[in-house]
């Protein structure tokens, strides 16, 4: 059996990485679903973008 690649270590490490954030937001009693750890992230600017309009919508400034 072949050495993994770097790529294969990463993605692996990714994935398992999700799984135990995912895992740890479950004790805390969040609800998550399996397929939430094929599911990719937000990036930082939309999560920055949708808190931005947040508090445009109750401050009423921009």
């Amino acid at each position: 059996m072949s050495e993994p690649t770097f790529e294969q270590k990463q993605d692996h490490f990714h994935k398992i990485r999700r799984s135990n954030y995912l895992a740890s937001l479950r004790l805390e009693g969040f609800n998550t679903q399996p397929a939430d750890v094929d599911k990719p992230l937000p990036t930082r600017e939309a999560v920055l973008a949708k808190y931005r309009a947040h508090r445009a919508h109750f401050t009423g400034s921009k």
